[in-house]
This record gives structure tokens, sequence and C-alpha cells, in this order.
């Protein structure tokens, strides 16, 4: 075996394992999640930019 072959052949068989372990239900959370925080810093920067405005 070539150290390429080797080097797939381990890669393949973590993103395997990976993809096992992983469930719908955690994806589901993370993605809630992700979006939950992606919310609250843009209502958090447009609120800054906001108070930036007043003090002017």
């Amino acid at each position: 075996m070539k150290l390429n072959d080797i080097r797939i052949s381990a890669i393949g068989g973590t993103l395997c394992s990976i993809w096992a372990s992983i469930s719908l239900g955690d994806v589901l959370q993370t993605v809630l999640t992700a979006a939950l925080g992606t919310l609250i810093s843009f209502a958090t920067s447009r609120l800054l930019v906001r108070l930036g405005k007043r003090k002017r």
C-alpha cells in the first residue's frame, strides 16, 4: 500500500465512525442553536448601531 492509500483509508474510517455517532436530533439542535445565535448577534449589532447614532 502507498502512503496516500493509508491516509485515504484512515480518513474514510474516521468519517464513517463520526457519521454513525451523529443523530438527527443532534443536527437539528445544532442548526437551531446556530440560527438563534445568528439572530441574537444581528439584533445586538443593530441595537448598538442605533445607540451609537443617538449619542452623536
